[in-house]
């Protein structure tokens, strides 16, 4: 009797395996799945914003850096922006991922 009994609990520990392996890795999947839609998700869309903005500048744009410097847009080449600066009009030669924000406001092309 006592052998029955030992066979049974084994039999179903073995067949129960697999389903208490997926229990105990559900939480794990849905921290990750709950990470990627409010950290990863967002981010990803602000980075593409942030590429698009720069990509679009134009001579002129008045634009922030992100070490505060405030700058008129004067020539732009592939990865490098001049930036006017100051009542003097000194010139500054800026990296394009640096820009910040653009504060010139253009109409948007359909």
């Amino acid at each position: 009797m006592f052998t029955a009994l030992l066979e049974t609990t084994a039999n179903s520990t073995q067949s129960g395996g697999w389903l208490l392996m997926l229990v105990q890795l559900l939480p794990i999947v849905l921290i990750v799945v709950v990470m990627y839609f409010i950290l990863i998700r967002p981010q990803r869309k602000r980075d593409k914003e942030m590429q698009k903005m720069r990509n679009s500048l134009q001579v002129g744009d008045e634009v922030t850096t992100s070490g505060g410097i405030i700058g008129r847009v004067v020539s732009l080449r592939e990865d490098t922006v001049v930036i006017e600066t100051g009542s003097d009009r000194s010139k500054i030669r800026i990296k394009r991922w640096a820009i910040q924000s653009n504060e010139t406001l253009h109409d948007e092309e359909a």
